[in-house]
């Protein structure tokens, strides 16, 4: 049989338990700041994108990927007569532009892709926005935002 006396129950103070709260809180965010990189996916019209890419780089944004997609949301398609036949186009012609920016950035780069690629008209697109935990340039190795 145990005696309780041979394993004493410590109680850890209320204070202890919330400073320790608020130190792990505190290198979560040191850790996060350090690597803090997001990318944004950019769907446009097409039309749009010469205006974006120069707005982009005016404040100092050079690097990105442009790809040609189709899609639809609320828009749906429409129709077009072709030789005398009406057909249905489902999927509209978009162009999806990627960028891995730092956090700080972030809003200044939404801002100029919206003032730029909005016509007020439906189909101007949407903006996407999500975290990157790390980017790696192949030909150095340089890691993180010297990567970008």
């Amino acid at each position: 049989m145990m005696v309780s006396s041979e394993f004493p129950h410590r109680r850890v103070s209320v204070p202890l338990i919330v400073s320790l709260l608020l130190l792990l809180y505190l290198l979560f965010i040191l850790f996060q700041s350090e690597c803090a990189m997001k990318k944004i996916e950019a769907i446009i019209k097409p039309f749009k994108l010469d205006d974006v890419r120069e707005a982009l780089t005016e404040i100092g944004i050079t690097g990105m990927t442009v790809s040609e997609v189709k899609g639809f949301g609320r828009q749906k398609g429409h129709t077009e007569i072709y030789r005398g036949a009406e057909y249905a186009v489902d999927f509209l012609p978009k162009v999806k532009v990627e960028l891995i920016i730092a956090d700080e950035d972030v809003e200044r780069v939404i801002d100029v892709i919206i003032e730029n690629a909005r016509s007020g008209k439906i189909g101007d697109g949407k903006i996407f926005v999500l975290p990157v935990e790390e980017a790696i340039r192949i030909r150095t190795g340089e890691r993180s935002e010297a990567a970008i």
